[in-house]
C-alpha cells in the first residue's frame, strides 16, 4: 500500500512559513509523503491550510478554497482536510459549522498535534477541533522539512507584547515567550552541521527578545554569539520594532562579521499623530534617529520598511509626514499597503475611515516616490564588487537570459552571467555590478570568482536523492530563502 500524500497551503507571515515547514516535517515523521509537483487540486490525501487572520477577506478566501474541495472530498473517501494558523485560532468552531467536511481544526499553539488529530478524526469519523490557549512547543523544536538546503529560519520567540491597534496577531499568538539562548544556539549549530550557511532569526518582535527572560541585552548577545558559530556565513533577523531597537543591537550588527548589513525596520507611518493612534510607541524623530545611527555604524546597510497608507484619521498633512520620512530615510525597499479593516482590531472601529479613492491616490504617490529612491540607491551599487550567495528560484528569467541569481550581503537581488564553472545554490560568487534597476542589480561581466561551499554540497546532496517536489505553496510571493518576505505589511506583527 503506497504512503498517503499531503499538501500544505500557507498564507501570511514568516512565522506561518516557519510553522508550515514544521507541519510538513510532522506529517513526514508520521509516514506521509509530499504530493508530487503538478498534483491536481484535491488529489492529495491530506490538505492542510495554514491560515492568516490579518486580511479583511481572509475568511472568505479560506471558505472559498474549502468550498472547492468539498465535492472532491465527497468523491474520495479517506481524504482529509485540516485548518490551522491564526484564522483557526480566531474562528475555532465556526470553521466546522461553515464547512462541516473539514476534519481537523488546530491553532497556533499546538501545531505538533496535527498527526494525532488527523488519526483521531479518521478513527472517530468526526471533526476534531483542538485549540490550545498557550504554546505547547516552540515550532523550531518540532520535526521539520526545510524548503532550503542552505538557508533556514530559527525561531527565537513567539507571541508579541505590543498592542498596535491595526494588528490582531498578539491576540492569536499570545504574549511573547522567549526560547533559551542555549537552545537557539544548539539549533543554529545543528543546522550549520547539516550544511546551512545562512540563518534568519525569527520573532513577532525579534529585538524584544530577552523581555521574557529578564535580559534587555539578550538580543545583541545572541547576535554576537552567532558570530562565534564556525561555518555560519550569514545571519539575518526579522522583524524588529523601533521601540526596542537599542544601541547595543546596532553595535552588535556592526561588530559581528557574519551579521549582514541589512535591516528591516517597520515605520508604518511618519506622522506622530497617526503613530499615536496606531499605538506605536515611537515617534518620527526617534525613528529617523535610529536610521541615522545605523547608517553611521554600517555605511553600506540596506534598510527596508513597512508602511500603511490611509489609516483611520490620516490627513493630507499626516501623509506628507510619511513622505518626508521616506525621503530622509532613503529605504532600499518599502512594503507599502493600503489600510483595510482587520476584523477584531480597535482600528476597525475607529472614526475617520478614509475613502478608498483617497487611499489609492496616496498609495500611488508613495509607491512612485519609493520607486525613484530605490532606483537611485541601487545605482550607487554600480561598480561595487560583491559576494553573492547563489539562490534557488530567485530569477524567473534566468533560463532565457543564461543568468543565475542570488543575494548580496545586504539582501539585494543580483542577477549575474552564468560562469564556466559549475555553480550550485548555496555557493558564493564574486561579481562586479554593472547595472541597476529599481528592484534588482545586474553583473553582466565575467564572474570574478566561484567559491564552492558546504551549503552547495548540502544542496547537491539533497537533489541527488529521490526527487522531492518543490516548496510549500505560499499565499504570497517570496524574495529569498529565507530572507525576509514581503509579508503581511502593516498587519501581522511578524513584520512589526
Amino acid at each position: 500500500m503506497s504512503a498517503k500524500t499531503y499538501e500544505v497551503r500557507t498564507y501570511g507571515c514568516q512565522m506561518n512559513v516557519h510553522d508550515s515547514e514544521r507541519l510538513s516535517g510532522l506529517l513526514e515523521d508520521a509516514g506521509y509523503v509530499r504530493a508530487p509537483e503538478g498534483t491536481g487540486e484535491g488529489e492529495a490525501d491530506v490538505v492542510v491550510f495554514n491560515t492568516c487572520a490579518v486580511r479583511e477577506n481572509a475568511d472568505n478566501r479560506l471558505y472559498g478554497n474549502l468550498g472547492r474541495l468539498a465535492p472532491m472530498k465527497a468523491r474520495r473517501p479517506g481524504m482529509q482536510i485540516a485548518v490551522g494558523g491564526c484564522l483557526a485560532q480566531k474562528d475555532r468552531d465556526t470553521i466546522v459549522k461553515k464547512a462541516p467536511w473539514v476534519d481537523v481544526v488546530f491553532g497556533t499553539h499546538n501545531i505538533g498535534k496535527l498527526p494525532v488529530l488527523l488519526e483521531r478524526a479518521r478513527v472517530q469519523e468526526e471533526a476534531q477541533v483542538e485549540i490550545a490557549e498557550s504554546l505547547e512547543a516552540f515550532p523550531s523544536t518540532l520535526p521539520t522539512r526545510r524548503e532550503s538546503a542552505y538557508a533556514a529560519w530559527v525561531s527565537i520567540s513567539v507571541g508579541c507584547n505590543n498592542t498596535c491597534t491595526f494588528c490582531i496577531v498578539p491576540a492569536l499568538r499570545g504574549k511573547e515567550k522567549d526560547r533559551r539562548p542555549g537552545d537557539i544556539l544548539a539549533e543554529v549549530e545543528a543546522l550549520v552541521a547539516e550544511g546551512v550557511s545562512e540563518i534568519t532569526l525569527l520573532g513577532q518582535n525579534v529585538n524584544a527578545y530577552g523581555s521574557d527572560i529578564g535580559d534587555r541585552e539578550a538580543f545583541s548577545k545572541l547576535l554576537r554569539a552567532c558570530g562565534n558559530v564556525e561555518g555560519l556565513e550569514r545571519v539575518r533577523f526579522t522583524s524588529p520594532h523601533p521601540r526596542d531597537f537599542t544601541d547595543d543591537v546596532i553595535a552588535a550588527m556592526a561588530e559581528t562579521p557574519n551579521v549582514m548589513p541589512q535591516l528591516h525596520m517597520p515605520l508604518q507611518s511618519g506622522s506622530d499623530t497617526v503613530l499615536k493612534a496606531m499605538r506605536r510607541s515611537y515617534r518620527q524623530e526617534r525613528y529617523l534617529g535610529i536610521i541615522e545611527k545605523v547608517r553611521a555604524a554600517i555605511p553600506h546597510a540596506a534598510i527596508s520598511t513597512d508602511i500603511i497608507v490611509g489609516f483611520p484619521g490620516e490627513t493630507e498633512e499626516d501623509f506628507e509626514q510619511t513622505l518626508h520620512v521616506v525621503r530622509e530615510a532613503r529605504f532600499a525597499q518599502a512594503f507599502t499597503f493600503q489600510y483595510s479593516k482587520r476584523p477584531g482590531t480597535p482600528a476597525a472601529e475607529m472614526d475617520g475611515q478614509i475613502p478608498k479613492e483617497v487611499v489609492q491616490a496616496r498609495y500611488e504617490r508613495l509607491v512612485a516616490l519609493q520607486e525613484e529612491i530605490s532606483w537611485e540607491e541601487n545605482k550607487k551599487q554600480v561598480g561595487r564588487v560583491l559576494e553573492v550567495m547563489v539562490a534557488e528560484g530567485e530569477g524567473r528569467k534566468d533560463g532565457a537570459t543564461h543568468r543565475l541569481s542570488g543575494r548580496a550581503p545586504d539582501n539585494r537581488l543580483v542577477h549575474f552571467s552564468k560562469p564556466a564553472d559549475e555553480v550550485r545554490p548555496g555557493d558564493v560568487v564574486t561579481v562586479e555590478i554593472t547595472y541597476a534597476a529599481p528592484h534588482h542589480l545586474l553583473a553582466e561581466g565575467a564572474t570574478l570568482s566561484v567559491r564552492r561551499t558546504r551549503a552547495g554540497d548540502a544542496w547537491e546532496k539533497r537533489n541527488a536523492a529521490p526527487q522531492q517536489p518543490a516548496g510549500v505553496m505560499l499565499g504570497l510571493p517570496s524574495v529569498g530563502v529565507p530572507a525576509p518576505l514581503p509579508a503581511q505589511t502593516g498587519g501581522c506583527s511578524a513584520v512589526g
